[in-house]
């Protein structure tokens, strides 16, 4: 009896009998759905299967194999895919696109955590198969975290930094013990962003190489054919093991899906006027308006949708490379941010449908646009509030606005004295240093749009004596720079979720600022911003979140890393008339996984 009462207690405080399994988790709160949901709410539980779609992508691929350095940008698109769906490669759970942040089973039938997230257990589903028919186990878990982390790409390699001990727990369970590195999203991180492959198919010597071998999978579809950099057609495994889950009721509607490549956005929007291409996401709002005039909308043959989401906007600018010497000064990227004229730009490109963001997370209740620093967020940010303009602080902050005339006095002065204040003068028609060094900067572009953002900012600052000079380069050379850093100025979009967490670090922690392939695009390396991403990731209370996310929205913004550009809070799609979407738009906007095509028999 001694020995079974030590036992016991042995196993309360190590806590293997402190969690009792649950079938979802949630970041704050708990899962909306139940134990016994039946499907995610904006499914069409009831859909035909069959038929096909075709998507299109601007790019070109040369490799299967996405967790991997090499090639990472040029990767047949479809494997593991947030837009298409993870057509191949499946995780442990799967998100609700309804709720900010909840995950419910997929692989893992069951999950364990405790209350301080000191652990989680995945219980792996005991139908859960690989393509080949062999059953999914807890080695190939762990077998996935190990590869990744001795031949993976980031984020794939570092999932294993915060985990203390990985063990087998049984025939069908994996836990992981989190060390001081772990926060409170970690277990969730471990849960929707790990790929599981298998272990007895999966070459460990050649996993780091470009290959055009697909890779196996335990998910709905297999590979059928490959063109490398023109296409890839995946079709429906009819054995796929997960197609009842509640959580897949819904999804994977097609037989056949292909991705086709094309070299130009202008290329890819004919093929879909002739119908070669289902699918066109339209962000350019002068296109929208004026493109669909062709026979295809005239006939009903192809439809234009405007969807609306309930999300942040995120933020798209031009990106200051800080590791580049022009830019260290905090004042002179205020100022090249303050001589843009966002009104010109917006009114002779884009006939004024724009919206200027003001906050990486606007139009949610998240932002600090608007919003006096409560007294939570001044305690959070502390000593880091210096930083941080009354403007800001106050609610009152908003970005310049001009007369649009391309070239307002009023706001170019104000440059001016941002520019003396960082150290710049204006001495022979030329912005020049204490040193006489001339400020000149290179924009790299990507695509004709983009191009044309980098013009009209080029425009503004002529009159300043500042030399500008841009770059349009294809895809491979782009994504090629951009993973070494190689780039002065580049315009990138961060996308904004209810829910921020570690992405956080991949795009602003010191952590990640010289990590190529990393999202620190601008370089930054800030023991502020680094203590705030903490916070966001360590805060339990929805109240302390919101604070946090806000004090460090206040803080992203008064470091100028960025010159905010604009968002629109639509989405906007045509597709072709036979496919169909359920009628129900999801918080995170329409779910193309979702769709299917109305012909299937």
């Amino acid at each position: 009896m001694r020995r079974l009462i030590a036992c016991l207690a042995f196993t309360l405080v190590s806590g293997f009998a402190a969690a009792q399994p649950v079938h979802g988790i949630a970041m704050h709160g708990e899962p909306a759905l139940p134990a016994d949901f039946k499907h995610f709410p904006y499914v069409n539980p009831d859909v035909k299967k069959g038929g096909r779609i075709a998507y299109g992508v601007v790019g070109t691929f040369d490799n299967l194999n996405p967790f991997i350095l090499k090639s990472m940008r040029t990767t047949a698109r479809g494997m593991w895919d947030p837009q298409f769906g993870n057509l191949v490669v499946e995780t442990l759970m799967q998100r609700s696109r309804d709720e900010a942040f909840s995950l419910y089973g997929l692989l893992a039938e069951t999950v364990e955590w405790d209350d301080d997230r000191t652990f989680i257990q995945f219980n792996l589903n005991p139908k859960a198969r690989w393509a080949d028919g062999q059953p999914v186990t807890a080695d190939d878990v762990i077998f996935s975290f190990e590869v990744l982390r001795d031949k993976g790409r980031v984020p794939f390699s570092k999932r294993l930094d915060s985990v203390a001990k990985m063990e087998k727990v049984g025939e069908r369970s994996v836990r992981f013990t989190f060390n001081e590195k772990a926060d409170r999203e970690t277990p969730l991180i471990l849960g929707l962003n790990v790929p599981i492959l298998p272990k007895h198919a999966t070459s460990v010597d050649t996993f780091d190489q470009s290959t055009l071998t697909p890779l196996m999978g335990s998910g709905p579809y297999k590979v059928k054919t490959v063109k490398p950099g023109e296409s890839i057609v995946y079709e429906r495994d009819p054995n796929y093991w997960g197609k009842d889950l509640p959580s897949k009721i819904g999804f994977d509607n097609y037989d056949e899906i292909a991705v086709e490549y094309f070299l130009q956005d202008a290329t890819l929007f004919e093929a879909f006027k002739k119908g070669a291409v289902d699918i066109y996401a339209d962000g350019d709002p002068v296109h929208w308006t004026r493109a669909y005039d062709f026979p295809a909308v005239a006939s009903g043959e192809a439809i234009k949708e405007v969807f609306k989401p309930a999300l942040p906007s995120g933020m798209l600018g031009f990106v200051f490379n800080t590791r580049r010497s022009q830019f260290t000064n905090v004042k002179v990227r205020e100022a090249l941010a303050t001589a843009f004229d966002f009104e010109w730009a917006n009114r002779n490109l884009y006939e004024g449908a724009y919206t200027r963001t003001q906050s990486f997370w606007q139009n949610s209740e998240l932002s600090s646009f608007g919003k006096p620093a409560s007294q939570r967020e001044l305690e959070i940010l502390g000593a880091a509030r210096d930083k941080i303009s009354p403007a800001l602080l106050d609610g009152s902050f908003r970005l310049p606005v001009s007369d649009g005339s391309g070239r307002d006095r009023n706001q170019l002065r104000k440059a001016v004295d941002l520019f003396k204040q960082g150290g710049y003068a204006i001495r022979d028609g030329k912005m020049v240093d204490t040193s006489g060094k001339p400020l000149s900067f290179e924009v790299m572009t990507q695509t004709p749009d983009q191009e044309k953002l980098a013009i009209a900012w080029q425009r503004s600052l002529q009159p300043l004596g500042i030399a500008v000079t841009i770059r349009t380069v294809d895809d491979s050379q782009y994504q090629s720079r951009t993973i070494a850093f190689d780039y002065d100025v580049i315009i990138k979009a961060f996308t904004s979720s209810l829910s921020p967490g570690v992405e956080q670090e991949g795009r602003w922690a010191s952590t990640s600022r010289d990590r190529n392939g990393s999202d620190n695009f601008a370089g930054t390396s800030d023991p502020d911003l680094d203590r705030m991403i903490s916070t966001v990731l360590t805060v339990r209370s929805q109240e302390d979140f919101l604070a946090a996310v806000r004090a460090y929205d206040r803080l992203l913004m008064a470091g100028n890393y960025v010159v905010p550009l604009y968002h629109i809070g639509e989405q906007w799609i045509a597709r072709r008339a036979h496919i169909e979407h359920p009628d129900k738009v999801p918080l995170y906007g329409y779910q193309l996984p979702v769709w299917w095509d109305k012909r299937a028999q």
